[in-house]
Formats: structure tokens, C-alpha cells, sequence
């Protein structure tokens, strides 16, 4: 363990290394860094052509002195939709779902704009409204169901253990005007992954989760890996998530690693462990889960506005700034963050792990940005290579 300290401050960094992965100084540097930004704590996964590298920095729990678990749990928000994105294209690969088919014809009792397909869902250029809320272009809010954030947090602590079915969120976000005509933009929308969750328990006749586990889950030995749908319960070890907000003019902060997460559904759901996020995307980038065209599809850039960054099918497609190209997806769920990055083939990933005290003004975003930023820059500084 190597202890430093800056400012004043002691940051504690635990490092294991395997198949001669030592050595990563700089690595360790930047988890002190992101605890310093106001991370409670961080668990980061290497794996490259110099071996594994696991490392831990800050602390699992207020008040107690010890560092996030390697092989902890956590809640990796919306890296589900690469989980889900992938199930789905494995039921194309099977022939029972079409990418280019509507997805009125798989759920035809929600009235779906004819237009929309299962790729647009999988794209986000459906342009079906956000159920979680959308910003428009000249800044106002049209909110959807209460959400931790923004003016309904507070409400949000007080109600996270309700119990949301996907049906009723998805009739939310048809029951507000598209954001615009299917195909014709790319706007990030839970409500595509929601309705996806529909469509493969409707054409399998089985819930997610066992779908989950029979295409991907059990294949790949993912036993850390959960599709908890209503159930608020996360495994031991895990790091501890926090809220703060106002309560009659008090500041309060609660626990709330405990939460049904069935008010984000499969737009963000799940947990698992940063060592089954890197089996799961090496498998995933190394063609292991999918065939090569279907592969291949998933991985295609399709701009999204966003410089460097498009979007695939359940995948971002970033451009490095050394021109290279690394697949991502990254995810927050109130107090809980999961990062996943991997190079073209899964030669090397990137997957961590972060713990933190939310609120309702995303306090932690910055951080949460410059963390991703700072962790890419070391891991990938020589390039996406193999």
C-alpha cells in the first residue's frame, strides 16, 4: 500500500498486480487525484499486454477508514445499456428480433410512431421523449417521473423504495411530443432501453433477467453481475452511496445504497463488478459475444453532436486525441459510478468502480468528467493499441 499526502490530505492507495502489471505510478496518482476532487472512493481495473492491475484509493463507507473493495459491487447505471444492447443483438443473431423492423410490430399496445425501429431504439434516434426528463434548447426543463435530481430530489429520498413498472414509464415518455422525427437526430433517451427490455421479454416470452444470464451472464461466468428489477438489496462487499439534500432548511445526508432501482429500469439498472465489466466488454470487443457484422454494427460511429464522441449501438465511439478509437460506456446511479473503456478487439480495458455523496445540483459532475478524462489520458496515454 503507498500512502501520499497533499495538501494536508492522506490519500491511501492500494495496488495488486498480476502477470508483471507493478509499476503504474502515474495510474496511482491520478486515483489520489479523483479521491482529492471530492470522490469518496475508487476502484480502477487494468488490463493490458503488461497484465492486470487492480488499485483502490479513498474509503468504502463514511466514518470508516477502509478503501473500496477490488471485486466490489456496484450499481453501474447506465453501462446496462450495453448489457442490454448486447442481448438484444444476440436475439438478432438468432433471427428472432430484426434491427430494421418497428417496434410497433413487437409491442404493438403502446402506439409507437410506426417509423421507429429497434436500431433507433438501440441508437437513441428514436426522438421518443426521456421519461427521466428532458432540457430543452432553450434551457427549460420538461420534467418526467421524480428523479434525484433537479427541484424533485429531495421527494426523490423520501420515495426511492417505490416501485416502478417499465409499462408505466414507457407510456410516460410516449404521453410528451417527440423530440423530433424518428431517424432525423440523436438525443439520449432511457425511454429506448425501457421499451428494449419490453421487446425482448415480449419475443422471448421470459423476464430480462433470465434472458441476461442464459445469453451472457452465464456464458461468460459473470457471477457478480445483477439485473435486480425491483429489488433494492446489493451484495456484500460493496462501497457505501450517499445523498445530501435540504430537509426544513437542514442539510441532511442519508445512505441510500439501498434504493429500487426500478424508477430507471433497464436504462440503468444494474450491478456488477469492475472485474465482470472487463470480462464482459473483452468478450464483447473481442467478438466473443457477438458475430462480426453484428460486432461490427454495434461499434459503428454514428454522430451524436458531441466532439469526439458518437454513439453506436449501446456503445459510445470515442476519438482519442491522438486520432486512435476506444469503445466506452459510462454510468452514474445516485452515489455509485461505473466506467468502462476498451480498445477495438478488447486488447486493453479500463473499468473502475466510484463511490461518492450525490445531491440533487450533480455537484460531483465536474469531477465525475475529469475522473473519466484523467484515467483514459494515463491508461491510453501510448495510443488504443493492441
Amino acid at each position: 500500500m503507498t500512502k501520499v499526502s497533499e495538501q494536508g490530505k492522506s490519500v491511501d492507495v492500494s495496488e495488486v498486480a498480476v502477470g508483471g502489471g507493478r509499476g503504474r505510478a502515474g495510474l496511482r496518482k491520478v486515483m489520489e487525484g479523483i479521491v482529492e476532487a471530492g470522490f469518496m472512493g475508487i476502484s480502477v481495473r487494468v488490463c493490458d499486454e503488461r497484465g492486470e492491475w487492480v488499485g483502490g484509493a479513498g474509503t468504502a463507507e463514511l466514518g470508516v477508514g477502509v478503501a473500496p473493495s477490488a471485486d466490489g459491487h456496484v450499481r453501474i447505471g447506465s453501462n446496462t445499456k450495453t448489457f442490454v444492447a448486447t442481448l438484444v443483438l444476440r436475439l438478432v443473431a438468432e433471427g428472432r428480433v430484426g434491427l430494421d423492423v418497428p417496434v410497433s410490430e413487437y409491442l404493438p399496445e403502446f402506439g409507437v410512431d410506426g417509423r421507429v425501429t429497434v436500431r433507433m431504439l438501440l441508437q437513441h434516434t428514436s426522438g421518443l421523449f426521456n421519461f427521466t426528463g428532458e432540457v430543452n434548447d432553450d434551457g427549460t426543463i420538461v420534467p418526467g417521473i421524480p428523479i434525484p435530481y433537479g427541484a424533485a430530489g429531495g421527494a426523490w429520498v423520501g420515495d426511492r423504495f417505490k416501485v416502478h413498472r417499465p409499462q408505466d414509464l414507457v407510456e410516460l415518455a410516449l404521453s410528451k411530443p417527440a423530440r423530433f422525427e424518428p431517424g432525423t437526430g440523436w438525443s439520449y433517451s432511457n425511454t429506448n432501453y425501457v421499451l428494449a427490455r419490453l421487446l425482448v421479454e415480449e419475443v422471448t416470452g421470459r423476464p430480462l433477467a433470465a434472458e441476461m444470464r442464459r445469453l451472457i451472464l452465464e456464458p461468460l461466468g459473470l457471477t457478480g453481475t445483477i439485473v435486480p428489477d425491483a429489488s433494492p438489496e446489493i451484495p456484500e462487499p460493496h462501497a457505501h452511496a450517499y445523498y445530501r439534500y435540504e430537509d426544513a432548511g437542514e442539510q441532511r445526508t442519508v445512505d441510500i445504497t439501498r434504493q429500487n432501482p426500478s424508477w430507471i429500469s433497464s436504462g440503468g439498472d444494474m450491478i456488477s463488478t469492475t472485474r465482470d465489466l472487463h470480462t464482459f466488454f473483452a468478450a464483447l470487443l473481442g467478438g466473443r459475444l457477438l458475430p462480426a457484422p453484428l460486432l461490427a454494427e454495434m461499434c459503428a460511429p454514428h454522430p451524436t453532436g458531441i466532439p469526439n464522441m458518437d454513439y453506436g449501438l449501446g456503445v459510445f465511439v470515442l476519438t482519442t486525441d491522438d486520432g486512435g478509437t476506444l469503445i466506452s460506456h459510462n454510468g452514474a446511479a445516485v452515489g455509485h459510478a461505473a466506467l468502462m473503456y476498451g480498445t477495438p478487439g478488447g486488447g486493453r480495458t479500463l473499468t473502475a468502480a466510484l463511490n461518492c455523496v450525490d445531491d440533487a445540483e450533480l455537484s460531483i459532475a465536474a469531477a465525475f468528467q475529469d475522473a473519466q478524462r484523467r484515467l483514459v489520458a494515463e491508461v491510453f496515454h501510448d495510443g488504443p493499441g493492441e
